[in-house]
């Protein structure tokens, strides 16, 4: 009986050893696996937060400010009175107004402006013009006339400003006047909005003109 224990208690030694291994391997395995596992979660995690960082610059992107007119409109007439009594009148076929109250007239303007009896007195015409809100004068462009209508006298020029306010037009660009029977040209102008006075700066000459 002695003989059988012993031999019975030998057979199991060698049971425990591969038992202990066993578990000693499947841990390491285990600690593998884990490492792994966990380094995976890592990088995944690494590559989301830069997708993220990506889409995030995709989307907030810097505001543009609008500089665009506020209102428009076709075929507009103007009149501008005082003391009761229209001393001007715009017609224009577009018309743009913006926030700071500046206006703009892309395809011209044509004003016709009245003395202090109502008769019309003077025109001018301009492909391309503007008002100017916190300057309170107008700026005419490319080709720009005016007329006296009452004298049959005409100013021609590429660029042209007028104050409403004290009624003087002028000018640094090149100017064309004509007279009755005369023309007169130069650089540079200052003039009542009639043409009844006017100072060129640069004057060229003039000549005669055969009616």
């Amino acid at each position: 009986m002695i003989a059988k224990r012993l031999s019975v208690g030998s057979a199991k030694t060698p049971r425990s050893e591969r038992e202990i291994n066993q578990k000693i391997y499947l841990s390491k395995a285990i600690a593998r696996y884990g490492l792994f596992h966990f380094t995976m979660i890592r990088i995944l995690f690494i590559a989301f937060v830069v997708a993220l960082s990506g889409c995030t610059k995709t989307e907030f992107k810097e505001t543009v400010e609008y500089t665009g007119p506020s209102r428009e409109a076709e075929n507009v007439e103007f009149y501008n009175s005082e003391n009761d009594r229209v001393n001007s009148k715009m017609e224009a076929k577009t018309y743009h107004e913006f926030a700071n109250g500046d206006k703009e007239f892309p395809e011209g303007v044509y004003i016709e402006m009245y003395d202090e009896s109502g008769t019309l007195e003077s025109t001018l015409r301009a492909n391309h013009a503007k008002y100017f809100a916190e300057e309170k004068h107008w700026r005419g462009q490319g080709k720009v006339e005016v007329k006296n209508v009452i004298k049959n006298e005409q100013l021609n020029t590429e660029e042209l400003f007028w104050n409403p306010i004290t009624k003087k037009i002028y000018t640094d660009k090149f100017v064309t006047i004509r007279l009755q029977g005369d023309v007169v040209y130069g650089e540079g102008l200052e003039a009542n909005q009639d043409l009844s006075d006017y100072v060129i700066a640069k004057p060229k000459g003039e000549f005669e003109v055969t009616e």
